[in-house]
């Protein structure tokens, strides 16, 4: 450690050095005020000046989960790699910045009324689309309307369902009118299905030809394949060190790992964690290992035999040894569920709802009371949602036959998962990012009518109490209304939560990034692209 007799101030210097703030000239002048040596003063600055973001490169990155049923309408993104996709070449109202707060986009700032009925926005009109047109307040108004009404099927449909109209107010400003107080409406404009597109005539949106207003426009793209990006260069914010991101789909986790070892690619979005400590010790490579509310859900069909009865799905949720998977499966690197969706680091955790253990003999207790004798049932997963998933859904069968329970693993196939399985067959593996607070992910997966309600789970208390949270500005009645909630979807719900899993990423080790990484998406939040540079 550098010692000074005026720590603070050489931390400040630090700061200014590594954002560029300072000439070489003034940060050694200062330095040595600040009571450092010459030499000290002289590799603090070469250190610090390392760390400067430098424009230039073409980033070269592996991505997982991605499908050729993949395409650019924001209503339908589901996998990993179109989520990524999304955050390079698009632009949303809010963001989730580097250390996890909420930030502007396109939008430089926002205001509620007393009540939170009414929000509204001001907007960056400097920002332009990829094809030169300027983005305007009514872009903003049909982007959002593109996951609004009636013939709507976009899968954030429900988040907008509090909305009454969105309507132009002058060039630079949106008004957000809701039949309710809703706190977190700017965190909801990070859901990453809520681009700003071009508006056409008739109201509706361009989402068809992959235009949009983020860092990174599209040269060439192919889904299933990969995609060729070029910095877009009316681009409204700081960033965009690269020249050029080539994204390129690799499912199979070995193919991942080697493609960075080998140097073919610059990064990648997960490591295989059963090689992870070797890769730890690869000298050209670093690891990002990142605590996330990022959940593996295992959603059983309630309206759907055998998983309508609530005391099968209760032995299911004791039949399975989370802490035995979280060591195992992802060797350390997550946290065991509760069978409710919030995470240790998200607002309003109920830590004092008692942990569930395994309990295989209370697991066949339930199965009496529900009147079976023995349990067989099919669990579909893939790998390309998670490295090693469908090794955990035959280790969860193994901890199951204890309690009298037959579980069949099903290797699915890792293109098309999304479209094929997902939704499709009652009893599924699922991998889902991590989201900034309750209300967002009750009312994405556990509201009654929700497009991706998983579960099919329908609880009317549930549900009114989502409502009531939505609107409650006294923090300590919403916590307790979330603590209901909690215990609810964990003791009645359709979904078995075994983990919350770290984001585990690897780069190049000339690949930089801040001192703070997002933890929404792997990535920093899906924003590495963007984010991140290569050492001069």
């Amino acid at each position: 450690m550098t010692k000074s007799k005026n720590p603070e101030l050489l931390n400040n210097l630090e700061k200014a050095a590594r954002t560029g703030g300072i000439s070489k000239r003034e940060f050694l002048q200062y330095s040595m005020l600040a009571g450092v040596t010459a030499s000290t003063a002289t590799g603090l600055w070469t250190s610090q000046a390392k760390a400067q973001p430098k424009r230039g490169g073409t980033f070269r990155y592996g991505v997982h989960d991605g499908n050729t049923s993949d395409n650019h309408d924001p209503g339908t993104y589901q996998s990993v790699y179109s989520i990524q996709l999304a955050h390079t070449h698009r632009s949303y109202l809010t963001e989730i910045t580097e250390e996890n707060g909420l930030g502007p986009d396109m939008a430089t700032g926002w205001e509620a009324s007393p009540d939170a009925k009414v929000w509204t926005f001001e907007l960056n009109t400097d920002a332009v689309f990829h094809d030169g047109r300027k983005f305007t307040a009514n872009d903003a108004v049909a982007s959002l309307n593109h996951h609004r009404g009636e013939k709507s099927t976009s899968a954030a449909k429900a988040l907008l369902d509090s909305v009454v109209d969105i309507k132009v107010d002058g060039d630079k400003h949106i008004v957000i009118e809701l039949d309710q107080g809703f706190a977190d409406l700017p965190w909801i404009m990070t859901d990453y299905h809520l681009v700003m597109l071009p508006a056409k005539d008739d109201g509706s949106v361009d989402w068809e030809s992959g235009v949009g207003a983020g860092p990174y426009k599209i040269e060439q793209n192919e889904f299933g394949i990969g995609t060729t990006l070029v910095r877009h260069d009316g681009w409204h914010r700081e960033g965009a060190w690269f020249d050029r991101i080539d994204m390129t789909v690799l499912n199979d986790p070995n193919a991942r790992q080697t493609a960075l070892v080998t140097g073919d690619v610059d990064a990648i979005s997960s490591v295989d964690l059963k090689t992870m400590a070797l890769l730890q010790r690869h000298p050209d490579v670093e690891l990002d290992n990142i605590p996330s509310g990022s959940a593996i859900t295992l959603p059983m069909f309630c309206d759907v035999a055998p998983f309508d009865n609530v005391d099968v799905r209760m032995a299911l949720k004791l039949a399975i040894d989370r802490e035995e998977i979280v060591e195992k499966i992802v060797f350390g690197t997550g946290t065991p569920g509760n069978d409710f969706h919030v995470s240790p680091n998200m607002p309003y955790f109920p830590a004092d709802i008692p942990q569930r253990t395994y309990d295989p003999e209370k697991a066949k207790w339930h199965l009496k009371q529900a009147g079976v004798d023995n349990l067989s049932v099919s669990l579909s997963a893939a790998d390309s949602v998670l490295p090693g998933a469908v090794d955990m859904i035959v280790l969860y069968s193994e901890q199951a036959k204890k309690a009298g329970i037959d579980i069949k693993p099903v290797r699915e196939a890792n293109d098309g998962y999304w479209s094929d399985v997902w939704l499709k067959k009652p009893w599924v593996f699922v991998k889902w990012g991590a989201r900034p607070t309750p209300d967002n992910m009750f009312t994405l997966a556990y509201k009654d009518d929700a497009a991706w309600n998983e579960a099919h789970w329908k609880n009317a208390r549930f549900n009114e109490l989502l409502l009531q949270a939505k609107a409650e500005l006294d923090e300590t009645r919403r916590g307790e209304m979330y603590h209901e909630m909690c215990t609810l979807a964990r003791d009645d719900g359709g979904t078995i939560i075994p983990m919350f899993v770290n984001f585990v990423y690897a780069r190049r080790k000339n690949v930089k990034h801040g001192p703070s990484v997002a933890s929404s998406w792997e990535t920093d939040g899906a924003r590495g692209t963007h984010r991140w540079w290569f050492e001069g």
